[in-house]
């Protein structure tokens, strides 16, 4: 038996391992495909039985690589190597055409492949067909990549069972990977394919870093970038590569005399020098040029980390050359160029460093690719730097199709790099072109790709919508064909793109004339359009047809369940159809925060679901569940419990990521009571008072709540029952709003026991830091009073009680009416009350000064009331002015 070990290994690192002894033919055509020589094997005779078709003549007008090839099966060791073998040539061929480049010679086709005569099925029929069966969750493929079938030959050879060979799913892995990068939105993978990726781990320690790195990019496809880099960090460690990103001393600019501190990757891999090979031709660096600018950071500093650390030694502008992996996974650290928070990893300022310590040292094509790719992002969004960037990125299409290298140097780590195709790379220089206003020449690059949803958009930014629309409809039409005139007369368009068609005519479109647009695309489809099934839940939804929306979204949803905004709007229209689907709406906005953690309008709207479920008989897996308070507690009230406790983090997660949403404060706040949470009540509360008291004024403190808060931290007792002023809200957002007919007050909640000193320093830190500097009313004066009375600071409270009195408008006259007198009285009766109780405990028991300010307030009341003298209750403003001339006396 072949060492088949070694030879997988070769295959996955596209290094040939030296121990394998490559005389038989079928390790020999192994050595080939390590080697970058794919046509060798495509074309070789064990190739060439192992693809023959079962069956001839076949029928060209139902021919399909997928009837071609069925019949292959294995059934030995080396069959199993052999279909590995052809997988890897066959996949890293169709690489070569589309995304590396040099063309393939003109001998490999797949037709010459699969020994099929043109005379039965052209080249460019058998590529549209391979490009329809490529078609997958409802999204289309790219139908002008060459070579389609290479790919589809591939993906059926991944797809067959092997019992012999420990790296073939691995291989799936990387066909499903280039498949997704093919269709217009990436759609989830299989679920046998997912299993694997939570459950694999390559037997050879030095594959781990490979694989993890892989999937950390298939993360990244999938938008979830926080995973990915958790992945890639493991990546680094299991390489072994040491980096730091630190400071030294340097000049950035050609004028700059003093030095300042400049931002440096420090970066070793795990042995101290990696040998130097073979300079490797790699595209070209365009230089910056600038007047201003420097080519490079120059570092006056021989050292760019303190001591301690154990990457102090390294002089930052002298580093020594790192492995080309681990220049894949610093690379892959900086992927997601749109990032802003640390909290997510790099941001734009700290991903330059890491790009120019690959840049510095180019060890391989694609991997430099790769890093001049990245820099040219980072310097599309600044003004000395963005001629460059577009240069750069012109330069590296330009640099496709030459033979400056060779194919395995191009190969060698293309699954460990985010390498965008050759149209995908075209179509970013495009759209950077419309962002710089230079429209027309987009519009031309767009109309070559046949990206017609862009092209679009061109004529719109270019005042043209009506060009735009006839390009749509002659295509359906048959009037404009694809590719070129060889298509005419040919089917030239497949179900998925044709369908995608028909939904971006019903975009363009009124309101008439959409939903039959829309419906022709679904029905087109087979109902598999997920793109059709979206915009006909989101058409709905735009016109209040909730009931109508739901079973399109919930389509769309399934047929790609990757798109979170799918999942949003789903969600919400649960919760805005007549009978409200609350534990429907909770699914769906917990799918939409598992696939975007950052969308806090969803995380706002689970809370409200949650709020709203009830006696629901489960509470959900979505967010962190916490211990049952009691198994006394009746069912019902620990559920509800347990769904206020649910919205709660819900909010808290959400928060993280729309902190200046006052709304979703508010909410958090209001929950936060119910839930025994008083310090995040607090909290709460003082950031809706900094977002709304330059607006609102006192309206911006809820003061029901700021009562319970005082109650809660002057109260002695262990419990307390604490319900919310008013019911909790979604955000601002329309999509989210509940409809005001089905507010419901929320049950009250018990509160775990806290400690009165703590609340209290904490809700006098609320007063005096945040309220009382910004807002007043009467009612938040008399609730710090009390807490100053309860803290034993009479001075304080006395104070707090007079502002209040002060801040009463109903004090100061004129009254209208026999009543609103009497309510003026009553005040005056209780500020006089107030004055007798602490007066003399905040002068300390011997001063007199409140006498003199309780006479003075009832005699400005009794001067202000003439006119009532005549009323019974007269007699208490005497009585009050004779009490307080005796005790003046």
């Amino acid at each position: 038996m072949a060492p088949f070990s070694a030879v997988e290994r070769s295959l996955i690192l596209s290094s040939w391992y030296k121990s394998v002894d490559a005389s038989s033919e079928l390790l020999q055509l192994a050595k080939y495909c390590v080697d970058g020589d794919y046509a060798a094997v495509l074309t070789s005779t064990l190739v060439a039985s192992l693809l023959a078709p079962a069956s001839r003549p076949f029928d060209p007008d139902n021919i399909s690589v997928g009837s071609l090839i069925a019949h292959i099966q294995p059934r030995s060791a080396d069959d199993e190597l052999l279909c590995l073998v052809t997988l890897c040539a066959a996949l890293e061929a169709f690489l070569q055409t589309n995304w590396t480049g040099p063309d393939l010679p003109d001998t490999c086709t797949p037709l010459s492949v699969l020994k099929i005569s043109p005379n039965f099925v052209s080249e460019e029929a058998f590529n549209r067909t391979a490009v329809a069966e490529l078609a997958y969750g409802g999204e289309p493929a790219y139908h002008l990549a060459s070579h389609v079938a290479f790919l589809r030959i591939a993906q059926i050879l991944a797809g067959l069972t092997y019992t012999h060979l420990d790296t073939a799913t691995w291989w799936r892995l990387r066909v499903w990977t280039v498949h997704l990068y093919m269709l217009d939105e990436p759609v989830a993978l299989p679920s046998d394919v997912s299993s694997f990726l939570a459950e694999y781990r390559p037997a050879n320690p030095d594959l781990v870093a490979r694989y993890l790195l892989e999937v950390g990019l298939l993360d990244h496809l999938f938008h979830s970038d926080k995973q990915a880099a958790e992945r890639f960090v493991e990546a680094a460690k299991s390489t072994g590569l040491q980096y730091e990103l630190t400071g030294a001393l340097g000049k950035r600019t050609k004028f700059q005399v003093q030095e300042h501190s400049q931002l440096v990757l420090l970066a070793q891999s795990k042995t101290s020098t990696v040998p130097s090979t073979e300079t490797a031709a790699v595209p070209e660096t365009l230089a910056l040029n600038d007047d201003t600018l420097l080519e490079h950071t120059q570092f006056t500093s021989s050292s760019g980390a303190s001591q301690s650390s154990t990457l102090g030694h390294l002089d930052p502008g002298n580093q020594p050359e790192l492995d080309p992996l681990d220049q894949c996974i610093l690379l892959a650290m900086c992927l997601n160029v749109r990032n802003t928070s640390p909290a997510h990893g790099l941001t734009n300022e700290q991903m330059a460093p890491y790009v120019a310590r690959v840049i510095s040292h180019p060890r391989n094509w694609s991997v430099h690719t790769m890093a001049l790719l990245l820099r040219s992002r980072l310097e599309s969004s600044r003004t000395r730097t963005v001629e460059r960037s577009t240069l750069q990125l012109q330069a590296l299409i330009d640099q496709m199709p030459t033979s400056d290298s060779a194919v395995d140097e191009r190969l060698r780590y293309i699954f460990d790099l985010a390498l965008p195709s050759k149209w995908q790379l075209e179509r970013e220089l495009a759209t950077r072109m419309m962002g710089l206003g230079v429209v027309k020449s987009a519009l031309d690059i767009f109309m070559r790709l046949e990206m017609w949803e862009e092209a679009v958009q061109c004529y719109a930014l270019l005042e043209m919508p009506d060009a735009g629309i006839k390009i749509v409809r002659d295509l359906l039409s048959g009037d404009r064909v694809e590719v070129d005139e060889r298509m005419r007369g040919s089917s030239a368009l497949d179900k998925a793109r044709e369908a995608k068609l028909w939904c971006l005519l019903g975009d363009l479109s009124g309101v008439e004339e959409r939903e039959k647009h829309y419906l022709h695309a679904w029905a087109l489809s087979g109902h598999t359009s997920g793109r059709a099934a979206r915009s006909l839940g989101a058409m709905y939804f735009a016109l209040k047809r909730f009931d109508d929306a739901v079973p399109y979204l919930e389509q769309g949803a399934r047929i790609n369940p990757l798109m979170a905004r799918t999942w949003f709007l789903l969600g919400c229209t649960h919760m805005q159809r007549d009978q409200p689907d609350w534990k429907g709406a909770r699914e769906a906005f917990a799918r939409c925060v598992a696939i975007d953690e950052e969308h806090g309008e969803a995380w706002s709207n689970l809370a409200s679901c949650y709020l709203r479920m009830g006696d629901a008989d489960e509470v959900g897996k979505d967010v962190e569940q916490g211990p049952d308070d009691s198994e006394d507690v009746p069912r019902r009230e620990e559920l509800q419990y347990a769904h206020r406790l649910a919205a709660f983090r819900a909010l808290r997660q959400g928060l993280k990521f729309s902190y200046d949403n006052w709304k979703m404060w508010e909410n958090y706040m209001l929950v936060a009571l119910e839930v025994g949470e008083l310090h995040e009540c607090i909290r709460a509360l003082g950031r809706v008072v900094e977002e709304r008291a330059e607006r609102d004024g006192a309206a911006s403190v809820d003061e029901d709540v700021l009562d319970r808060l005082v109650s809660a931290a002057t109260r002695g007792s262990s419990t307390s029952t604490i319900v919310p002023s008013a019911p909790v809200h979604t955000p601002g957002h329309d999509l989210g709003a509940i409809p005001e007919d089905e507010e419901q007050e929320p049950a009250p909640a018990t509160v775990p026991t806290q400690t009165p000193g703590s609340l209290v320093g904490r809700v006098n830190d609320l007063f005096e830091r945040t309220i009382l500097p910004r807002v007043s009313s009467p009612r938040i004066f008399k609730a710090y009073a009390r807490l100053k009375t309860v803290s034993g600071e009479w001075s304080d409270a006395l104070k707090a009680h007079l502002d209040a009195y002060r801040a009463t408008p109903l004090t100061n006259g004129p009254w209208d009416t026999v009543a609103s007198w009497n309510e003026a009285l009553h005040e005056v009766e209780e500020i006089v009350d107030v004055l007798r109780n602490l007066g003399p405990r905040a002068e300390g028991g011997s001063g007199s000064k409140w006498k003199l300010q309780a006479r003075g307030l009832v005699r400005t009341f009794a001067s202000r009331s003439k006119d009532f003298q005549d009323e019974p209750e007269w007699a208490k403003v005497e009585a009050m002015q004779e009490e307080l001339k005796k005790r003046g006396e």
